[in-house]
């Protein structure tokens, strides 16, 4: 995975999640339930690591953005 930029975290209320699952149905159900939640910039695929088990995830929230659902 790439380097987590200056910008991602720039300010209060952004985040980045890395999320390692053992498989992609795992870790878009994980995305998913922060997208229900949070402002997101999801992934559309995962990355297997070599070496490591599992595939990892990247997403990016804006938890300032909370969706009228949760209130």
């Amino acid at each position: 995975m790439k380097p987590i930029s200056e910008a991602h975290v720039a300010q209060p209320g952004l985040a980045v999640v890395d999320v390692a699952a053992c498989d992609d149905q795992t870790a878009f159900a994980v995305q998913a339930l922060l997208a229900g939640r949070w402002a997101t910039a999801s992934a559309d695929r995962t990355v297997a690591v070599p070496g490591e088990p599992g595939v990892r995830l990247r997403c990016y929230l804006d938890v300032r953005q909370e969706l009228e659902s949760h209130r």
